[in-house]
């Protein structure tokens, strides 16, 4: 794949970059579809936690091509749109846990795309916005939906409706970011968080993800159902027998095997 690189590294974590810098890492079709066939590479049973950045110094993802959008018809629109909703919400559900290590220009599709994950690191230099409003479209992979949903949705009709972009700071202040770091200590800070993610057990780190992305969807007694289901099926899990053995008996726990 000449536009996405996917390494495994060592203690189950793996990082997925988004490889074209001579374009800021802008998002065409070829790019959402080598996407989609990174992520279909992921396997639960060696990684743990993903995480996903830009290559270069200035951007993570600057947004989409502008240059294949241009000449669009309504139909070629809305294919391009279910491309891209389509790929991000296989991230946004993907089993294993998900770090957005944004280290630049995360814009339109990039901005997207980092709201696909489920945590967002950032750089000191990174930048934010959805501009689209000023190019005569709306947001068109999942924007609208996950901002609002994010940081509330007056922020992100402010956002939207003025095409404004944000610096870290202001970021990480309406909850976009949970951190910010500087730019040369991004990856590392990224890494740690993703180690610690990966050294707890990977079946009930996964449970969590899901019992959050689907209790956000229902009422809170449907909810309450999804983590008790969640809760209880991790009692059939080696992990859950050896961690609490360790802990009842005093001692470190055994290495957890994913299952």
């Amino acid at each position: 794949m000449a536009f996405v690189k996917l390494e495994e590294k060592a203690g189950g974590v793996a990082v997925l970059t988004i490889n074209r810098p001579e374009a800021l890492n802008a998002l065409n079709g070829e790019v959402i579809s080598q996407l989609n066939e990174a992520l279909d590479r992921i396997d639960p049973a060696s990684v743990r936690c993903l995480i996903i950045t830009g290559a270069g110094q200035k951007a993570f993802v600057a947004g989409a091509d502008i240059a294949q959008m241009r000449d669009l018809t309504k139909a070629e629109g809305e294919a391009f749109g279910k491309q891209g909703n389509d790929v991000f919400r296989k991230l946004e559900t993907l089993a294993v846990p998900t770090v957005a290590a944004i280290n630049g220009f995360a814009l339109g599709g990039g901005c997207e795309l980092a709201m696909s994950c489920d945590i967002r690191l950032c750089a000191d230099t990174a930048v934010f916005g959805q501009p689209e409003v000023g190019l005569g479209i709306t947001p068109g992979f999942g924007g609208t939906q996950r901002m609002a949903r994010l940081i509330g949705p007056g922020k992100a009709k402010e956002l939207l409706y003025t095409a404004r972009n944000i610096k870290a700071p202001e970021a990480l202040s309406v909850g976009l970011v949970q951190a910010v770091y500087p730019a040369e200590a991004l990856m590392a800070e990224t890494e740690k968080l993703a180690g610690r993610i990966a050294g707890n057990a990977p079946v009930a780190v996964r449970a969590c993800k899901r019992a959050v992305n689907d209790g956000l969807e229902v009422d809170m007694d449907a909810a309450l159902l999804v983590e008790e289901k969640l809760f209880g099926s991790c009692f059939e899990t080696a992990d859950q027998k050896n961690a609490m053995a360790a802990f009842v008996e005093k001692r470190k726990p055994d290495p957890f095997i994913n299952g």
